[in-house]
């Protein structure tokens, strides 16, 4: 009989799912309910293939653009945020929209409506091309607000008015990256106005903290994530800055690489705010499979955060 190698996993918590993406998920399966299959949803609905799977097997077609919908079934917007310019043209198509934009995605759309109204230019430290940078751009004219990835982005933006300006943030970015940008623009912007807390949301501080936490007692990071999941991605970087010396982005089990981890004694586990815990389940288990595991609990922080789905879908047909 072969002795299995030793190995402790630590699991990071908070992991998986945040509150913006559990009521998105739940807006999906409550629209199939209420109005029956097919209902529409512009874009994946969170950024996670087995999630989008099992709900597509449920009566969900995900399309790229509100052109590929017919106009007399529902639409969902995706937990990132739309354009206005996406339910304005789906009210003049007279459909059944139903937004499950994250709460705190559309506290990014307001604040950035409130400083247009203030007659500030704003700008917005994101990644080019998300969903979310996207959609929160789109809420304004365009020129009105200027997208920044970088300190070095800061350095090289052209403004109307230096002392009217304002700043915003995507939910999902590194915390400690945004803060090297902000402090960028606060140095050649004296008078920028930002939030009065960052707009990272809270579930993309606390899995960045709880990863912060092991890095430091662990051979290898495993991320459970999709590689388009922005929060994922972030939470590989920063497992990497905080010492560990070797993270992996993986949507399954099946994706581990086995010889990497050759002769690792510990592994730290987390998962993306939209990677469901029957993942996590599926990479412990994998592990098992391998070696003698122990698993122990790290845990920085308790969530207890609970969105509400819209009136629509709470409300009797």
């Amino acid at each position: 009989m072969t002795t299995m190698p030793p190995l402790t996993l630590y699991l990071a918590a908070p992991r998986g799912f945040c509150a913006g993406v559990d009521r998105a998920i739940r807006i999906v399966e409550l629209a199939i309910e209420r109005w029956g299959a097919p209902v529409y949803v512009r874009h994946e609905i969170v950024h996670n293939r087995f999630v989008v799977d099992d709900l597509r097997a449920k009566g969900a077609v995900f399309v790229d653009e509100l052109d590929d919908c017919p106009d007399d079934r529902p639409v969902i917007f995706s937990a990132h945020g739309v354009p206005k310019s996406v339910p304005a043209a789906a009210a003049a198509r007279n459909m059944i929209a139903v937004d499950a934009t994250c709460p705190l995605v559309t506290k990014v759309h307001i604040e950035a409506a409130r400083h247009h109204e203030n007659g500030l230019q704003i700008v917005m430290i994101g990644h080019a091309g998300h969903p979310e940078t996207v959609g929160t751009m789109g809420q304004l004219p365009p020129g009105e607000v200027l997208l920044v990835e970088t300190e070095a982005d800061v350095a090289a933006l052209r403004v109307r008015h230096p002392a009217r300006m304002a700043f915003i943030t995507q939910t999902t970015l590194s915390v400690d990256d945004t803060a090297g940008i902000v402090a960028a623009l606060r140095a050649r912007f004296p008078a920028i106005a930002g939030p009065a807390r960052e707009d990272i949301c809270y579930a993309t501080t606390n899995r960045q903290a709880a990863v912060k936490a092991v890095a430091g007692r662990i051979d290898a990071l495993l991320v459970i994530g999709a590689p388009n999941s922005s929060n994922s991605l972030r939470l590989v970087e920063v497992g990497r800055t905080a010492g560990c010396p070797y993270a992996q982005l993986v949507q399954r089990a099946g994706d581990i690489d086995w010889r990497a981890l050759a002769g690792i004694r510990s592994v730290g586990i987390t998962a993306g705010a939209s990677a469901p815990e029957v993942l996590v389940t599926e990479v412990i288990d994998a592990f098992r499979a391998r070696f003698a595991v122990t698993v122990e609990m790290v845990e920085t922080a308790q969530e207890s955060v609970e969105f509400k789905v819209p009136r629509a879908l709470r409300e009797p047909a």
